[in-house]
């Protein structure tokens, strides 16, 4: 049978609409032309303008502070939640699911105002805390689904051949489960780290003074057209950071 040239042609044709305004984006990032409407020459201006700019640096700090503590304690939590998930049933674990399933399926801009209605209503100031609650409410969700697909596929005999070897509960939590469960766990805590790095909308509802994470620094940027070509400079490098932690993810995932 002759084989169909189509399905290769719209997977090319799917990966050209996905990747080409990135090609385009990471071209202008090193364009001499301001607007990048045409090509005038190669140049590393726009990246030393970029190392100049001491506020998107700043906020890029307080963008991996609140996304490496975010996603340490949601890979912690998520692990717990899997565990429970997985191991007990009831209708309490059925409410459990249906909490840890919300934060996926609920549209962002909800789940920022709903999060600032709690605030305000709680008296809290919004803020760097504010703002790391939120990262965990919404991160916990993905790294609990990873970590539970791998305990899907988890032979939970080992630990019985632990205990039965003579090691305690904790040996065996520590030398057989959490071993076997840490590509997954890890897994998931990278995607957390970059759901949290990228995150803009429930960020822009509970950030307060002097917490401009980098999404909120460079659609505050946008507004004046001198600084498109530093966005260009500084969106490349988030392009690579994101490739580079994907690429990391999907490794752990095919080791677990």
């Amino acid at each position: 049978m002759r084989r169909s040239w189509l399905p290769s042609l719209i997977t090319l044709a799917v990966i050209v609409f996905l990747f080409a305004p990135l090609v385009v984006l990471v071209a202008n990032s090193f364009n001499a032309s301001r607007f990048g409407g045409e090509w005038e020459g190669f140049t590393w201006n726009w990246y030393e303008k970029l190392w100049e700019a001491d506020e998107v640096w700043e906020s890029l700090w307080i963008t991996v502070k609140i996304a490496l503590s975010a996603s340490f304690t949601a890979m912690i939590l998520g692990t717990l939640a899997a565990y429970a998930l997985h191991r007990f049933r009831s209708w309490l674990q059925d409410v459990h699911s249906l909490l840890i399933t919300l934060p996926l399926v609920m549209p962002d801009i909800l789940m920022g105002m709903s999060l600032l209605a709690l605030f305000v209503l709680t008296g809290v100031e919004t803020g760097l805390l504010t703002i790391w609650i939120a990262h965990v409410t919404f991160c916990l969700s993905f790294v609990t689904m990873v970590v539970l697909g791998r305990l899907q596929d988890f032979d939970f005999t080992l630990i019985d051949a632990a205990r039965d070897l003579g090691a305690t509960r904790v040996q065996a939590l520590k030398k057989v489960l959490l071993p076997l469960l840490l590509p997954g766990v890890l897994a998931g805590g990278l995607l957390a780290f970059t759901l949290s790095i990228d995150d803009y909308v429930i960020t822009f509802f509970v950030s307060g003074p002097g917490t401009t994470t980098l999404p909120l620094r460079v659609a505050s940027m946008m507004k004046t057209s001198r600084s498109l070509p530093v966005i260009n400079a500084l969106s490349t490098l988030l392009i690579a950071s994101t490739f580079i932690l994907a690429a990391l993810s999907f490794r752990l995932q095919r080791r677990a």
